[in-house]
């Protein structure tokens, strides 16, 4: 086997995944970011993974002191022990014990540099090596042509020692650097976009690896104690499932009759309505009859506590005290300043292939859309998450908030065109009072009644009337009311 075919892991979560399973071994690499992203970090467990497969390593500091490197490990619960470490000052003494010659100084240093680095190479015989940083070799270099034809050295002396090498780069260049792009075997590009409120949003991208079929694109990332974790972007056509697609039954009667059976399993499904109308209510009742059924539930909740839900829900008659003991049930609290859309999709991808888990419900798409960068990549993100999802049979539900209370109601953005059903609840005035309604917009895995019911909710229980006959423009919140005219019954209270 060749150098260029072995594999070296990086020691970063799903790293590995994006790069088609780790760096080309013997092969040097660009690390590019600006100070904070963790290109540091990233590099130490470069070293750590290699020290814990037996590989000797060697970190070259130009530009951190052994002190902080070491700091900066210790604040992730690590020991450098056993990577050989040089740093700048041992550097700045070994040159300036050299005699001085006429050249120009920068020049000197800068050959020196790399011999010294060569030297400190054939002692160690390392397996991995790490250059941190770039930018005091360049301003040593002074102009692009030393500084290509120092770097090209680099990779020439590297090569014959059969080194995996990353060099770390703060981009402190104007634009790209396109030498050390144009010579490395490949790439790798960290960024810290700063949103207007929360965390930042950290995202990796491999820009280039000679001969591998990488995952292209944006891939979030987070810096927590034990390192950088990076979450792989979702490629729905990569997971498919045989399933059988059968019902996902409410266990009530008259939701059963409404939606023709029941929810189907492999189906993506939107329940939209105003504030308090009734969807966590509609949803925590699918979900507890599914756990009841011994299928797993995963329920995300963006909007609210888990403690208010589940009190809410039992204020329905509804308890989810059982099913989330027994574990059929989990219900997760997402903060959406806090978690990129990438995190989220994992733990959803891992809580389906890994824990076995069959209902997906998102409390709800206005807190999801809120941890978007941009709003306009909502629909992509949705997209790829819910074509998963329908591949391994699991069925999913989104409930949407929309503006407004009666009358005329927006939605923040419409998605409709991604749900297999869409369910719509709906706040009526009639009678002198305030009810609600509810109707099955469209569902694609079946028959489904098209009628206008009223919704109300106790702690008996949901209860689903008889179609409101002797109303008109009930959808619209300020329905017409035509008495016994069409022979209907008066809708209930």
């Amino acid at each position: 086997m060749t150098a260029i075919t072995r594999k070296s892991d990086t020691g970063v979560p799903g790293l590995d995944d994006v790069l088609g399973g780790g760096l080309p071994s013997g092969c040097i690499y660009l690390c590019e970011g600006s100070p904070g992203v963790g290109k540091t970090t990233l590099a130490m467990q470069f070293l750590i993974e290699g020290r814990r497969q037996g590989q000797s390593c060697l970190y070259v500091t130009l530009s951190e002191t052994k002190l902080e490197l070491e700091a900066v490990a210790a604040s992730h619960g690590w020991s450098l022990e056993g990577i050989d470490l040089i740093e700048l000052s041992a550097i700045e003494a070994a040159i300036g014990s050299r005699p001085t010659t006429l050249f120009q100084s920068a020049e000197v240093e800068l050959a020196q540099l790399v011999k010294l680095l060569m030297e400190a190479i054939d002692r160690s015989k390392p397996a991995r090596v790490v250059l941190d940083s770039l930018s005091e070799m360049r301003l040593l270099a002074q102009n692009p042509l030393r500084y290509r034809r120092e770097i090209l050295k680099i990779k020439q002396e590297l090569a014959t020692r059969d080194c995996t090498t990353l060099l770390l780069d703060d981009r402190s260049a104007q634009g790209s650097d396109v030498q050390v792009h144009s010579i490395v075997h490949g790439a790798l590009l960290l960024q810290a976009a700063p949103l207007k409120y929360g965390i930042f949003r950290r995202s990796i991208s491999v820009t280039k690896v000679r001969g591998v079929a990488f995952r292209e694109g944006s891939h979030d990332y987070v810096v927590e104690r034990g390192g950088l974790r990076v979450f792989p972007r979702l490629v729905a056509a990569e997971h498919h499932a045989e399933f059988r697609r059968t019902v996902a039954s409410s266990g009530n009667k008259q939701l059963y009759v409404l939606l023709g059976g029941g929810l189907h399993f492999g189906t993506s499904n939107l329940v939209i309505g105003p504030a308090g109308s009734g969807k966590t209510t509609l949803s925590t009742l699918f979900a507890s009859t599914a756990a009841a059924r011994g299928e797993r539930v995963a329920y995300y909740v963006f909007d609210e506590t888990v403690a208010t839900m589940c009190q809410r829900a039992r204020d329905m008659g509804i308890d989810l005290s059982a099913p989330m003991a027994s574990g059929m049930l989990e219900v997760r609290q997402v903060d959406p300043a806090q978690m990129s859309p990438g995190e989220l999709a994992t733990r959803i991808r891992t809580a389906v292939d890994g824990h076995g888990v069959r209902v997906v419900v998102l409390d709800s798409l206005n807190g999801y859309i809120n941890s978007m960068p941009e709003e306009e990549f909502l629909h992509l993100h949705l997209h790829e998450m819910l074509t998963y999802l329908n591949q391994q049979g699991v069925m999913t539900m989104m409930l949407l908030a929309q503006h407004g209370l009666i009358g005329s109601m927006g939605t923040p953005i419409d998605v409709s065109y991604l749900a297999d059903s869409v369910i719509i609840t709906r706040y009526f005035e009639a009678l002198g009072e305030i009810r609600k309604a509810i109707s099955i917009i469209k569902k694609r895995s079946g028959p489904h009644e098209t009628s206008v019911r009223e919704l109300s909710m106790s702690p008996q229980g949901i209860d689903i009337g008889p179609p409101l006959k002797e109303f008109q423009g009930v959808l619209t919140g300020v329905p017409s009311y035509l008495g016994g005219a069409r022979g209907g019954s008066h809708p209930t209270g």
